[in-house]
């Protein structure tokens, strides 16, 4: 069976995409910050009868990146790598004359050195997969200027050109940047607390994710609406 190592897999998108992947047979390593939950949706993706990991961690943590690999390499090997994790920087977001510095920093690391350094840890089994794959989630607001959003956007931006540079170096994988769009989840409400307007459900997002591993299109940063609104 194919192995995914899903970040950020506790709850919302991360847990969506879980759900969905043991649904085809998928085995997973999932991680998140907070173990009861993570222990919680665990449970719930292994009603599939898939096996699951669940690693309770940090993504920042180089020894917890490595366990997550080891983790997977125990399954059979990694044929996808989802880095869903991320920080807003502030909650609830500011504008930047506000943005505390350490927030930022914690943004990039999360958003964007803990990618890299999971995709490090990770490639030798990639590159070995028969069909491996890098999955990193984007956002609108690393292609547009919102106000307050800058922090997160900025990291955002540079995990997209991150992806990019991946997929020239490692022509064998595909590497996928994907916005989903907004979706009702923790982070949007954490970000934006006043804005309870009507948003999709994140398991109503996760097939567009599926499609691009079923058609394996080029490696590039896709939207999850456009990719939704294709298939209908």
């Amino acid at each position: 069976m194919p192995v995914a190592i899903i970040t950020g897999a506790s709850k919302g998108l991360g847990e969506a995409l879980a759900r969905a992947l043991a649904a085809r047979g998928w085995d997973l390593v999932l991680d998140a910050r907070d173990p009861v939950p993570l222990a919680e949706a665990a449970g719930l993706v292994s009603a599939h009868g898939t096996r699951v990991t669940a690693l309770p961690g940090d993504v920042t943590d180089a020894a917890h990146r490595a366990e997550l690999v080891a983790a997977a390499w125990r399954l059979g090997g990694v044929d996808l790598l989802v880095h869903n994790a991320s920080a807003l920087g502030a909650e609830p977001l500011v504008r930047l004359e506000e943005l505390p510095l350490q927030g930022l920093r914690r943004a990039l690391e999360v958003n964007l050195v803990a990618a890299l350094g999971l995709v490090q840890e990770a490639l030798p089994l990639l590159r070995s997969a028969a069909a491996g794959a890098v999955l990193v989630v984007s956002s609108d607001a690393a292609a547009e200027a919102y106000p307050t959003w800058g922090g997160y956007g900025a990291s955002k931006a540079a995990l997209d050109q991150l992806a990019a540079v991946l997929a020239v170096e490692e022509p064998g994988l595909r590497v996928w940047a994907v916005d989903p769009g907004d979706m009702a989840t923790d982070l949007y409400a954490a970000a934006v607390p006043d804005d309870d307007g009507p948003r999709p459900e994140p398991a109503d997002v996760a097939p567009a994710f599926l499609r691009l591993l079923d058609e394996r299109p080029a490696s590039g940063r896709y939207g999850a609406p456009a990719l939704l609104e294709e298939r209908r």
